[in-house]
């Protein structure tokens, strides 16, 4: 395993974020915050506890997932399709690195800069609202299994994007609807029976639920399954990054 090219990827991709701090680190820090203001704190203090939960607490692993997901394929979309967009990956691809060195070093690099995100939004969440972490070893596995697979997804969708508005259709118009409709903002338990059902097959619930029971102990399904869609999601992602390097997808001419 090489290293210190794996180092030279990661810290290349790390420094962009330096350089992009409003648009990666303030802007989704503050959209967030405003879901705890208004949601948390202004309609929170009307609404009675879900699950013995306060609702201003409840919402908080929802939020945290939903900047979680869209940064996690957000950034390895962008990191990916940079070098494409420029003609450097060919120079990436004809060093002596390895497949597996080049996603280590895009992928790490993208599931650190959300990792680090959803970890000062909940640190954020603190000046709105009241919560605990019943399990903060389960919180952290969730968080680096969640930001790992989503930064596969979108160094998927970064080879497959052909241009920069293909890079936002996915978050934009497939992550985030699942994540609202994923009990970010409600238990599924509250909806009738025939949605209940329907919602079971959005993979964001699972997400959802399984990192709220770090947090409280409660989840609209089991972690055990929550943690195995996680599992399954991530093979998916590893099974199409092999492909694309197998083939040579978007990457070779």
């Amino acid at each position: 395993m090489n290293w210190r090219a794996i180092a030279a990827i990661y810290r290349f991709e790390m420094a962009r974020t330096g350089r992009t701090l409003l648009q990666s680190v303030a802007s989704p820090v503050l959209s967030t915050s405003l879901y705890f203001v208004v949601f948390g704190s202004a309609i929170g203090s009307r609404m009675v506890e879900i699950d013995g939960v306060a609702y201003g607490a409840f919402i908080i692993p929802g939020l945290i997932m939903l900047s979680l997901l869209n940064e996690s394929i957000s950034n390895a979309a962008f990191g990916i399709y940079m070098p494409k967009f420029s003609g450097t990956i060919y120079e990436v691809l004809s060093a002596p690195v390895s497949y597996i060195e080049i996603v280590a070093g895009y992928v790490g690099a993208a599931a650190t800069k959300s990792m680090l995100l959803g970890l000062l939004i909940l640190a954020t969440a603190r000046l709105f609202v009241d919560y605990g972490i019943e399990h903060p070893f389960w919180m952290l596995g969730f968080l680096v299994l969640t930001a790992l697979t989503f930064s596969l997804f979108g160094f998927v969708i970064g080879i497959w994007a052909d241009g920069f508005e293909k890079l936002q259709i996915v978050p934009l118009m497939v992550v985030t609807p699942l994540t609202f409709l994923g009990g970010t903002f409600y238990s599924i338990d509250m909806l009738p029976p025939v949605w209940q059902t329907i919602t079971l097959f959005n993979p964001v619930v699972y997400l959802v639920s399984g990192f709220r029971w770090s947090f409280y102990g409660v989840a609209d399904v089991h972690v055990a399954v929550s943690a195995g869609m996680i599992g399954v999601f991530l093979a998916l992602c590893l099974t199409a990054v092999w492909w694309i390097f197998r083939t040579g997808y978007r990457l070779k001419p």
